[in-house]
């Protein structure tokens, strides 16, 4: 389903990605690793078409993200769901609101509709009762579930995750991923996971990729990881 074929991107002449190759199937989930700085966001931003490649591509269903069109790439978006890092809440809108934007942004729905739909997603996150607070009036775990919610309202095919437990306690941070695993479970989604929860993202991805000084460094299942004798592998594990 996804694509990439040694990307390569640079900043200021610092070589980000070196040349970065890997596929996706259609369902699969699998976990982005590595250290900070390492272009696990920047290669998440590359499938999003937020950025453009300096060489290489990444190909989603035979459509080149790079080269595409404004109009192929809005339709692209329709089907893509994106929880960036901080939640990237709208402070002005409340939690019903910003899981309403992109139906209301993107789709012909009717006000009821909408509203069916925002409230039934917000109680498979847990945010029944929240609809009318504002982000500011509720906790970081609150806010990445009603971002989740935005992500997933409009029942996505692909779902990039960007440091989803970043800035919470481990226990808030595990029900977060045990969200995520429960909405793939009912959505079948493909996903991108980038995040440092190492081991504990293990239990809801079908692969791990490593990236270290701009390329691949190790692909596969999360066993493979915790087997490895590669020491950087090891001294990551080992945090």
């Amino acid at each position: 389903m996804i694509k990439i074929e040694n990307l390569q991107k640079s900043f200021d002449g610092h070589d980000v990605l070196k040349g970065i190759s890997f596929e996706v199937g259609k369902g699969e989930v699998f976990a982005l690793v590595g250290g900070s700085g390492g272009g696990k966001s920047v290669l998440l931003k590359h499938v999003a078409g937020l950025m453009k490649p300096d060489r290489g591509s990444v190909t989603v269903d035979g459509l080149e993200i790079g080269t595409a069109g404004q109009k192929s790439l809005r339709v692209f978006r329709e089907r893509l769901g994106f929880l960036f890092q901080g939640g990237a809440l709208f402070d002005s809108l409340s939690v019903f609101e910003n899981v309403a934007f992109p139906l209301n942004e993107k789709s012909n729905l009717s006000r009821n509709v909408i509203r069916e739909k925002v409230l039934m997603e917000l109680e498979n996150v847990g945010l029944s009762g929240s609809e009318h607070r504002y982000p500011s009036q509720i906790s970081g775990g609150m806010v990445k579930r009603a971002a989740l919610a935005r992500a997933l309202v409009g029942d996505p095919e692909i779902m990039l995750f960007d440091e989803p437990t970043t800035g919470l306690d481990p226990v808030t941070g595990q029900s977060i991923l045990s969200l995520i695993d429960a909405c793939h479970r009912r959505l079948s989604f493909t996903g991108i996971i980038v995040t440092h929860e190492i081991p504990k993202v293990f239990s809801i991805v079908d692969r791990v990729i490593m990236l270290h000084e701009g390329l691949v460094r190790a692909d596969g299942t999360p066993a493979d990881f915790n087997e490895s004798r590669d020491p950087v592998i090891q001294a990551f594990l080992k945090g």
